[in-house]
């Protein structure tokens, strides 16, 4: 088995999530995200759900860069996305982290940041790069992201009550429906909800229950 082909450890899954959550602080510290980019392979896929019938997907990274931390994270300066939890599965090699979305945007009335209440996170499956410019190194293959949307929407009209919304948060706000590049309806998406591994069957755990036909 060649060196690319070896499958990665868990110290070589730590030590680039380490390294993950290090650019997150720096995309934070400089509101801009599409310093991430290069995590990503260059094939890879990053999508979450708005609603039944509004799904957000970014295939390849110039769509990722571009996209889903380009436009859909323009005006989130100073908001921050801590990482709560981490879980690496190693044996998979999928990285699960539970974050918390906060503003960075004072409420005068209770003293704290405005923050997006629920649980969010990202799945990640992370990959040895076997080909091309990026051949021997570790990267996303996929990334799908979950977060309360009914909170979310709660959230930024709070803000926005409180006359505390920048100029550039109020036109991240705008940017919804299916004409914003990257939302699509459920039967035009470009890959799966499930990441394709996944919705492959590679990892099933258990079978489907049968019913009568």
């Amino acid at each position: 088995m060649s060196d690319l082909t070896t499958p990665l450890s868990r110290a070589e899954i730590e030590e680039f999530w380490d390294t993950w959550l290090a650019i997150n602080r720096e995309a934070e510290r400089t509101g801009d995200w599409r310093v991430m980019a290069d995590w990503y392979a260059e094939d890879a896929s990053y999508g979450w759900m708005y609603s039944v019938d509004e799904h957000f997907m970014a295939v390849g990274r110039d769509q990722i860069r571009d996209w889903a931390i380009g436009i859909e994270m323009d005006g989130f300066d100073g908001w921050h996305y801590d990482y709560q939890a981490t879980l690496i599965d190693d044996k998979n090699a999928m990285i699960v982290g539970f974050w918390k979305q906060r503003s960075g945007i004072i409420n005068d009335e209770t003293g704290q940041e405005y923050e997006i209440l629920g649980i969010g996170g990202s799945w990640f499956g992370v990959e040895r790069q076997t080909a091309g410019a990026d051949a021997g190194t570790i990267k996303f293959a996929w990334q799908r992201d979950w977060f309360d949307m009914p909170s979310t929407a709660h959230t930024f009209m709070e803000i926005l009550k409180a006359g505390k919304a920048s100029d550039r948060l109020l036109e991240r706000m705008k940017v919804t429906g299916h004409d914003v590049p990257g939302h699509y309806h459920l039967e035009d998406i470009p890959a799966p909800v499930w990441p394709p591994p996944v919705e492959r069957g590679d990892f099933l755990t258990q079978q489907p229950v049968e019913t009568d036909a």
